[in-house]
């Protein structure tokens, strides 16, 4: 049986929150054929630092600005995908950052994204895709409560 070769990917993304009174309210998008909601993240550029990224992987895929307050977590799992026209096994270790809304549009995001928009907090953690995403906005979640 051939081996399915192993590539290790670094990504950011962020976790951009603004208060609505005593509401708080992030932002999610919308991606893949699946229309699965997810937080927004993406590949570090060469030379390029993980705030940086995340930084513009928020702009990019939601439309937005703003400023960082925090490191939330980072996070690591595996998966399978197609590169070259074969299999490959990819670690993934992404880096989330909880961002403060500054300003912007979620209309203005990119093509990649089917839709970005604002949602209370605990609709958005029921909406998450994925597992380690739900815990990632649990842990902002309580930065938040404790006033970061």
């Amino acid at each position: 049986m051939p081996r399915i070769p192993t590539e290790s990917q670094v990504s950011a993304g962020g976790v951009v929150y603004r208060k609505d009174g005593d509401a708080v309210l992030v932002v999610l998008i919308s991606v893949g054929a699946s229309h699965r909601w997810q937080l927004p993240k993406g590949l570090l550029d060469a030379g390029e630092s993980e705030e940086e990224t995340a930084l513009r992987e928020v702009s990019e895929e939601t439309g937005l600005t703003g400023t960082i307050r925090s490191l939330i977590d980072t996070i690591e799992y595996w998966y399978y995908g197609d590169q070259g026209g074969g299999k490959v096994r990819v670690h993934k270790i992404v880096h989330f950052y909880l961002v403060a809304f500054g300003a912007g549009s979620t209309d203005d995001h990119d093509h990649e994204v089917h839709e970005a928009r604002w949602f209370p907090i605990d609709e958005a953690r029921e909406l998450l895709a994925f597992k380690n995403e739900r815990a990632v906005l649990d842990k902002a979640r309580d930065l938040l409560a404790e006033g970061v």
